[in-house]
């Protein structure tokens, strides 16, 4: 069968050939239909990701959308190693395959249920948002930021702060829910005076961050100056998920001590219960059957990859590989 095989970590994978996989006890192989190319796959190939492998030739890819021997239709994750999505077959464990719902085409299964997933938890699991609450999004340009931005208005915020780089995709978010954006590309000070600006008198009670770096920075230090009293005496949950802007950040000590603002991560390192993702799962494709979700998609074939894997797709649209 033929993958897309990385033999050298900070290389990008090539189309070659590859064993075919051998199911083990309670494992399913799984006809791959669809497999979206995505930031993390990136990460764990350049070797900078802690989940990057530790042995090699691996085939890329941590989930995808494919058929079962019976014909079943399902999204997988995290299949066995050396194996993964990108490939014409996978082998994974069975508890990892769960239904897609007919009302769900596979370029869009395999495109929305990572980055959902991970804005529906970040939101509602970390930073435990609840209805009316005001919600600002740092990298709302990104597939993630986008689904976060409906995601938000779904679960019933108050108020929706989108912040991102491309100016194009951001005044397309009020249509997906957002009531205000912010332009990061901003000088630190103005970008600073407009955090503060739009957090107004209640302030931000949820910040999901896929930024990090230096807009963080200048967020922190609008929320956390000494002239910026937000009238709500409740927590500020800022919630870590992303790095695309830098993967440190300068912070004062007092700026902690002196705010109602915790700091939380969200990733493979820090997830809920089986039971909690599966849960948010069926929510997340039964919102996505209805057009409540959706996700700007553009497919390349398997025998591509190379070319996808360089070039930079546009700001917000996921590519999803098909074998």
């Amino acid at each position: 069968m033929y993958a897309a095989v990385l033999r050298t970590l900070g290389k990008p994978p090539r189309y070659e050939q590859f064993p075919e996989p051998v199911p083990g006890s309670d494992e399913a192989i799984v006809q791959v239909r669809a497999a979206a190319l995505k930031p993390v796959d990136k990460q764990m190939a350049s070797g900078a990701h802690y989940a990057s492998p530790a042995e090699l030739p691996v085939i890329c890819g941590i989930d995808g959308v494919g058929c079962l021997q019976d014909g079943s239709r399902v999204f997988f994750a995290a299949p066995r190693r050396p194996y993964g999505a990108m490939t014409e077959r996978t082998v994974v464990h069975s508890a990892r395959c769960w239904p897609v719902p007919d009302g769900v085409d596979n370029i869009t299964a395999a495109a929305l249920v990572n980055p959902g997933m991970s804005a529906w938890l970040s939101l509602s699991w970390r930073a435990k948002l609840t209805p009316g609450e005001t919600v600002l999004i740092l990298g709302a340009t990104g597939t993630t930021g986008k689904l976060a931005v409906q995601i938000s208005k779904l679960l019933g915020a108050g108020r929706i702060i989108a912040a991102g780089r491309n100016e194009q995709v951001l005044n397309s978010l009020r249509g997906l829910g957002a009531d205000a954006t912010i332009r990061i590309t901003e000088p630190e000070k103005e970008l600073a005076s407009a955090f503060a600006r739009e957090a107004g008198d209640s302030g931000f009670q949820v910040i999901i961050d896929y930024l990090w770096g230096p807009p963080t920075e200048a967020l922190l230090a609008a929320i956390t100056s000494a002239d910026f009293a937000p009238s709500h005496s409740g927590r500020t949950r800022l919630v870590q998920v992303g790095e695309s802007a830098g993967p440190t950040i300068s912070l004062a000590a007092a700026a902690l001590r002196s705010s109602t603002l915790e700091i939380l991560g969200a990733g493979s390192g820090a997830l809920p219960s089986l039971d909690i993702i599966r849960d948010i799962y069926h929510k997340l494709l039964a919102r996505a059957a209805t057009g409540e979700l959706w996700v700007e998609t553009e497919k390349v074939r398997l025998v591509e990859i190379e070319d996808a894997w360089e070039r930079k797709s546009p700001s917000g649209v996921r590519l999803v590989i098909i074998p």
